[in-house]
C-alpha cells in the first residue's frame, strides 16, 4: 500500500511522539478519522463514478510510466467530498510511489515549501489540498519547481545575499481546490492535467454505499442503500456519513439491518428530505423565497441573514442547489427558480 506522509508548516514531516501516537491509536482508531480513511479506495477499480476522469488518468499514467517520466502535474477541482484527495492517493498507489499530503494554509513561508520539496523522493506525489489558498509569493516560488525541478534559495541579507539553485528530484504536484477561479492564470496553466469532478449519480452512490457497508460490516439491502443514495446530494462523503447515522438508528430502533423503511425513517429524523436537502438548504431557499420575495438577493446579505460564512454558502450549499435547479445565480444576486418555489410550496409566478 502507498505510504502517506503528512507535511505541516512547522516541519515538513509530521511526526508525533509515542504518547500522542498511543492516544490517537486508542481514541481515534474507532472514530470518524479512521472510519473515513478505511473507506477510501486504493485503486481505480474500487472507485465508482467519475468514469471519464478515471479513464483519462489511466491513459496519462500508462503513458508516463512507459516513458519512465513523472506524471504531469494534476489539478482537481469541484465541490467538497467528491474524491479529490482519494484520487491523489490512488494515483500514487497506481504508480507505486510515496505521497506527501499537506494543505495550503499549512505552507506559510517559502522555507516551509522548500523543506517539503527537498524531502521528496524521485517520482513521488505532493498533494496540496485547498491549493487556491496559497499566497501569491508561494505560488510564484513553485513555478520553477513545477517546470524545471529546481528552487532558487537565497542566503544572507542585504549586500551579502546570494542566490543558489537547488536541484529537485522529479515529482508530481497534485492540487485540489473547490474554487479553481481563484488560482492565478500562470499558476493554473502549469498544471498539465486539469480535471473537474462532477456530482455522482444515484447508481454510483449506491455502489459506494454497498462497498462501505461490506467494509463496516453493516447488513442492508439494495432498497435501503438506494434510499440513502437518493438523499446524499450526489456526494460520496455525505453518502457515507448518512450510512453511518442510519446504521445507528437501525441498531437502536430496528433490527440492525438497513432496509428501505429504516432508511426513510432515519433520514426523515435527520431532517434530510427526498431531494437530499438538509435543514440549512431549506433555510437558504426559505430565506430567498419568503423574506426576499424569491430574489434576487446578494450573497453577503444571505450570509448575514443566515449567520454563515460566504465561502461556506458558495462552496458547500450552492453547487448542489444550483445543480438541482432550485437556485439560480445572476448578476444581481441569487434567485429562487420555479422548481425551488414548488419545493417550498410557494405560489409559482
Amino acid at each position: 500500500m502507498v505510504k502517506i506522509i503528512e507535511a505541516t508548516s512547522e516541519e515538513f514531516l509530521f511526526t508525533s511522539s509515542a504518547d500522542v501516537r498511543q492516544q490517537i491509536s486508542s481514541v481515534s482508531i474507532e472514530g470518524d478519522i479512521s472510519w473515513e480513511n478505511t473507506l477510501r479506495p486504493h485503486r481505480f477499480e474500487e472507485f465508482p463514478g467519475q468514469d471519464e476522469v478515471k479513464e483519462k488518468l489511466r491513459v496519462f499514467l500508462q503513458a508516463a510510466q512507459a516513458r519512465k517520466e513523472p506524471l504531469d502535474h494534476v489539478l482537481f477541482s469541484g465541490p467538497p467530498g467528491l474524491g479529490k484527495t482519494t484520487l491523489a492517493q490512488i494515483l500514487a498507489a497506481e504508480m507505486g510511489v510515496d505521497i506527501k499530503v499537506t494543505s495550503a494554509p499549512a505552507i506559510e513561508k517559502k522555507g516551509d515549501l522548500a523543506a517539503i520539496l527537498t524531502s521528496l523522493k524521485p517520482f513521488s506525489v505532493l498533494f496540496i489540498d485547498e491549493i487556491h489558498r496559497l499566497s501569491r509569493a508561494i505560488e510564484e516560488y513553485l513555478y520553477t519547481a513545477m517546470e524545471d525541478y529546481y528552487l532558487d534559495i537565497v542566503t544572507g541579507e542585504g549586500l551579502g545575499a546570494r542566490s543558489m539553485k537547488f536541484q529537485l528530484v522529479p515529482f508530481t504536484l497534485v492540487g485540489a481546490t473547490t474554487r479553481a477561479g481563484l488560482l492565478n492564470g500562470p499558476f493554473r496553466d502549469r498544471f498539465g492535467i486539469v480535471e473537474r469532478l462532477q456530482f455522482y449519480d444515484r447508481k454510483a452512490l449506491q455502489q459506494i454505499l454497498a462497498r462501505s457497508s461490506q467494509i463496516l460490516g453493516i447488513e442492508g439491502d439494495d432498497d435501503g442503500f438506494a434510499e440513502i443514495a437518493n438523499r446524499a446530494r450526489g456526494t460520496p462523503r455525505i453518502a457515507n456519513r448518512l450510512l453511518k447515522r442510519v446504521r445507528d438508528y437501525a441498531q437502536v430502533k430496528g433490527s440492525g439491518r438497513i432496509d428501505a423503511e429504516m432508511s426513510k425513517y432515519a433520514l426523515d429524523k435527520l431532517g434530510v428530505d427526498r431531494r437530499g436537502l438538509d435543514p440549512m438548504d431549506r433555510r437558504i431557499l426559505q430565506l430567498i423565497g419568503e423574506k426576499f420575495g424569491g430574489g434576487p438577493v446578494g450573497i453577503e446579505t444571505m450570509a448575514a441573514a443566515l449567520s454563515e460564512e460566504r465561502d461556506t454558502l458558495e462552496e458547500v450549499y450552492e453547487p448542489f442547489l444550483i445543480q438541482e435547479g432550485l437556485l439560480q445565480k445572476t448578476q444581481r444576486g441569487r434567485v429562487l427558480t420555479e422548481h425551488g418555489k414548488k419545493h417550498l410550496g410557494l405560489p409559482e409566478v
